[in-house]
């Protein structure tokens, strides 16, 4: 049935006042001018897409504002129709949030992935300033997805995933339940036309059976709280298609077992009743252990609360009971939209308002630290699929995180100076892994040092999309610092060997050298040496020709230092150790790839003055490097055994064991052992000699 502006209207007179509902009137009127000639896919005028918009948000009981821009929404990508002009005639609240709304239809893109990033990138930046936005968008996209039909198939699908993807996790991340189930169902019938249809078909068939038994409970429930004086509305709550594919697909259980769960929700005045009703539900049915939840005293973090409860009715029918107070049942539906339903006078809408900011301030930073639209939206995606815990800062502040969440994401939540500065960590009052999982119910105090670094190590095991953008944005901008040092150390160097110095060149040659090479500024053209994509060589002969005076000399050796860690790579055919002769082969894209000065890998390089760079590892060198090892033995039980507990005693690990050759009396193995430099090898080796089976032991380098 298509939408009608009489019943739009007669919805918002209820709620708004007469010359807020003439706006809206008028909004329509131009909307309906400005899509004249217009028509959908499926034939009907175009301008009935903004209306339902505006009888979507009507229902939400949304501000006069929200329902205008609902109502133009299109108008500026599909019309001749300016922003400038929507502001004239609405003011400016109304055309920032149509422009926050539009589409970004006219740009191109290389991928639809990247359309869709670039697209939910825009959302969350109009978000900030305004978050009625994303309501109108959710709003845009239901009734989009309710009309689906006159799409082809494979339209339809992508648009459903879109959907199901983004959508319908942000409508439940803002509380808005009804909006959610719907998309979801919308989703769940477009993907999977058949499945759906399948278990649609057999919930109706299962209704009638169940309707008797839902009675019984809900009438026993009624009777319990009318005898312990408690007042309460009981409904039974039915699962949605979507949920039952999901729970079947992910929990492996059959149709007939999720419909044996029987769901009622007791709606009551107080909070105070919720938990005296509670009580009186537990006494009338067997609580199941473990099942219980309260989101009133912990609200999740789209600010939805109730109790939850599992119980072990007649029959051993299990039962699901959520309680919660009418104000919480309208919060559980409208999520945010409570704030504008509720005028802002509930501590509760307006709560949800609190964190809704929070979380789109959230976004703002991970956008703002993400090295681009597709890896902005896959960080925002892990934070849109949470499966919450509830840990405690030491000072007692609840801080929710997804399941799988370490103290490296705790850190990052609380703060990103915090993350990038934490060293260890302390889980109730114990020292205990950066990488270890949280449970809920932890208290987690982060230690931290003023000159700490994050490690690369950890993106292995953070699991929100905070800590993953910070981490990422902290380690790129380390790998450019760390590229423009070594840039400038290859620089000095050339420089050098040509009789000058970097600090004796002129700004001006410097600028003209940085504007032929077409770079932004100095720091851009020494990070590309760093990287070796350029030659320090030719720079340096640009920059300062070598005078007679000056001839060519021999180039001084490079020191590095673990700090070089991010631009500096380790050669796997030679595994150099501090302590060894080295030299530095400078590979396009990788920057140094450092090599035993021996290693026969690199005879053609370390010729060319141009790619090889002389070096000498930092007395203050540390870190572990991994060394390998050719071990001849007599065969014997344990043997292996035996060369790892040698290795432990020698303080070292060992990374990996390979059985090269073996015969009735002797065998070949491969060790590769982790080493702090040549000393500590050595030890090593010593304690390996040591061993009886032994016959020969020899450092393998390529």
């Amino acid at each position: 049935m298509l939408p009608t502006l009489d019943k739009v209207v007669s919805r918002i007179d209820s709620f708004l006042e007469p010359e807020q509902v003439r706006l809206v009137k008028r909004a329509y009127y131009f909307a309906e001018q400005a899509h004249d000639g217009q028509f959908r896919r499926s034939g009907e005028p175009y301008v009935t897409h903004p209306l339902a918009v505006a009888e979507i948000l009507s229902d939400m009981r949304m501000d006069h504002q929200s329902l205008i821009a609902a109502l133009l929404h299109d108008v500026i990508e599909d019309t001749p129709v300016t922003k400038a002009a929507i502001e004239a005639q609405f003011g400016q609240e109304v055309a920032g949030l149509v422009d926050g709304v539009t589409k970004l239809t006219h740009l191109e893109f290389e991928t639809k992935k990247e359309e869709q990033a670039e697209n939910f990138q825009k959302m969350a930046l109009a978000m900030a300033d305004d978050i009625r936005v994303i309501l109108v968008k959710l709003a845009d996209r239901l009734h989009n997805m309710r009309t689906l039909g006159a799409m082809p198939p494979v339209k339809k699908r992508r648009i459903a995933r879109e959907t199901l993807d983004i959508y319908a996790p942000i409508a439940l991340r803002l509380g808005l339940n009804e909006t959610r189930i719907e998309l979801e169902d919308l989703c769940f019938k477009a993907i999977f036309p058949m499945r759906s249809r399948f278990i649609e078909a057999a919930v109706k068939k299962s209704r009638g059976n169940r309707k008797e038994l839902i009675e019984q409970v809900k009438l026993a429930l009624e009777k319990r709280l009318q005898a312990d004086g408690l007042s309460g509305r009981i409904i039974g709550r039915e699962k949605h298609l979507y949920s039952i594919y999901q729970k079947m697909r992910t929990k492996e259980v059959s149709f007939q077992e999720i419909m044996d769960v029987y769901g009622f929700r007791i709606m009551t005045d107080s909070v105070d009743s919720c938990y005296r009703i509670l009580g009186s539900v537990h006494n009338l049915y067997k609580p199941i252990p473990g099942r219980f939840k309260d989101y009133i005293a912990i609200p999740k973090v789209n600010g939805y609360q109730s109790l939850h409860t599992s119980l072990q009715g007649m029959n051993q029918i299990p039962i699901e009971v959520q309680i919660r107070t009418e104000d919480m049942e309208v919060m559980a539906n409208n999520g945010i939209a409570a704030h504008w339903l509720y005028k802002s006078g509930s501590v509760a809408s307006n709560l949800s308002h609190t964190r809704a900011r929070a979380w789109v301030k959230g976004l703002l930073e991970m956008q703002h630290q993400a090295g681009n639209p597709i890896e902005f939206i896959e960080n925002v995606k892990i934070d849109l699929f949470p499966d919450d815990i509830y840990v405690f800062t030491p000072k007692g502040r609840i801080m929710e995180l997804p399941r799988g969440a370490t103290a490296i994401d705790f850190a990052y939540a609380v703060h990103t100076d915090i993350g990038n500065s934490c060293v260890g960590c302390l889980v109730n009052k114990k020292t205990a892994p950066l990488s270890q999982a949280l449970e809920s119910g932890d208290t987690i105090k982060i230690m931290t040092l003023p000159n700490a670094q994050p490690s690369a190590t950890w993106l292995s095991f953070v699991v929100t999309g905070k800590a993953r953008a910070a981490l990422r944005h902290y380690l790129k901008n380390r790998q450019r610092s760390e590229s423009i040092t070594l840039g400038r150390q290859f620089l000095d160097q050339s420089l050098a060997s040509m009789g000058t110095q970097l600090q004796l060149v002129s700004n001006d040659r410097i600028a003209k050298l940085v504007s032929s090479s077409e770079f932004s500024d100095f720091d851009d053209l020494l990070e590309d040496i760093g990287l070796g994509n350029r030659m320090a060589f030719i720079v340096a002969k640009n920059l300062a020709e070598p005078s007679s005076d000056h001839p060519v000399g021999q180039m001084q050796a490079i020191n590095i230092s673990d700090s070089d860690s991010m631009t500096l790579k380790y050669a796997k055919c030679c595994r150099p150790i501090p302590g060894d002769p080295i030299l530095g082969i400078i590979s396009a894209g990788r920057g140094m790839v450092v090599h035993l000065d021996s290693c026969k890998n690199i005879l053609d390089q370390r010729r060319d003055a141009n790619k090889s760079v002389p070096l000498r590892w930092d007395a203050e060198m540390k870190g572990e490097f991994l060394a390998e090892l050719r071990i001849a033995v007599h065969n014997q039980r344990g043997v292996i055994a035996m060369l790892a507990s040698a290795v432990a005693a020698a303080d070292a690990n060992v990374e990996s064991v390979t059985i090269l050759e073996k015969d009735a009396s002797t065998g070949q193995i491969h060790l590769t052992v982790a080493v702090t430099g040549r000393n500590h090898l050595s030890r090593v080796m010593r304690k390996i000699r040591q061993l009886k089976p032994l016959i020969k032991v020899s450092r393998s380098k390529g």
